[in-house]
């Protein structure tokens, strides 16, 4: 019997990736000159993975890793006026107001009276919060836990904290990789929801729904539905 459900937030409780797709086009303009805009893409993926381990996740990662691209892609040609347009773009994110997703406030309505949400995120703590305070979504949550990386490890210290076993958790997210199949490893539940923008680090391809351990809907809400089928089963 499901007890505990946990949201992934950004782009599954609210838009976030369309404003990182933004940054990625204005970096692609500004190193027309010597990249496609698809080499560009290709070259700013490789820098954020490489820094992933000191970075983190989150805009001021993304910002740094824009500004190494560029100085490396130019070859110390970019100057101070293309580095201020990155960062004038990672001020405009940052002052974004939260725009929550179709169905997720009438869903949650719906969940709060026999379930304990959760909400397990990635990102820049600061930045995570505040979208959280914009959202108004905040008193539906009885945790709001902000990691550094969503791994087996991360979940299962979460699990623990919070006395879960695996079988009565559903983790709801748009990233297989980082929301769905590290739960689905630890005999918990993933609901796949896909989002029209997706980082192309969470991209997996080679994954089947059901076959895989966990389903795949196409609005949030459908969720009080697979969570019913779910207890039924």
């Amino acid at each position: 019997m499901i007890r505990w459900i946990a949201f992934d937030a950004d782009d599954t409780l609210w838009e976030n990736e369309k404003y990182y797709h933004t940054g990625q086009v204005k970096l692609a303009e500004l190193l027309s000159d010597y990249l496609t805009y698809d080499e560009v893409q290709a070259e700013l993926l490789k820098t954020e993975t490489d820094n992933m381990p000191w970075y983190g996740y989150g805009i001021k990662a993304f910002g740094l890793s824009m500004i190494e691209t560029a100085i490396r892609v130019s070859k110390g040609a970019v100057g101070s006026k293309e580095v201020a347009v990155i960062l004038d773009h990672l001020r405009n994110m940052l002052e974004q107001q939260t725009q929550v997703l179709p169905g997720v406030l009438e869903t949650l309505e719906m969940l709060k009276h026999d379930y304990h949400l959760l909400v397990i995120t990635k990102g820049d703590i600061l930045d995570q919060e505040r979208k959280l305070s914009l959202s108004g979504l905040q008193d539906y949550f009885m945790a709001y836990d902000v990691v550094s990386d969503k791994k087996d490890d991360t979940y299962k210290q979460i699990l623990s904290r919070y006395s879960i076993e695996p079988s009565q958790f559903v983790m709801v997210g748009n990233s297989l990789r980082s929301d769905i199949l590290p739960v689905v490893k630890l005999g918990g539940h993933g609901v796949y929801i896909p989002h029209h923008f997706t980082w192309e680090h969470e991209v997996i391809n080679d994954v089947t729904p059901h076959q895989d351990g966990f389903i795949q809907i196409e609005k949030m809400q459908e969720l009080p539905e697979v969570i019913q089928q779910i207890n039924n089963r």
